[in-house]
């Protein structure tokens, strides 16, 4: 995995991670919603790019 990629994708998933906890302390469903959105599309962007290294072997 390219260390830009992974970087990106520890990035988006720290995001969606500290958005849905904000969510969730002050009540806001949509907030925690889109942290969870974001999260899963880093878990996404990490597991492209493990299946690409993987492949490259």
């Amino acid at each position: 995995m390219s260390q830009d990629e992974k970087g990106q994708a520890k990035a988006e998933q720290a995001k969606g991670k500290l958005k849905e906890t904000a969510g969730r302390l002050v009540g806001n469903e949509r907030l925690t919603a889109e942290g969870r959105a974001e999260g899963a599309k880093g878990d996404a962007r990490q597991a492209k790019e493990k299946m690409k290294d993987m492949f490259k072997r």
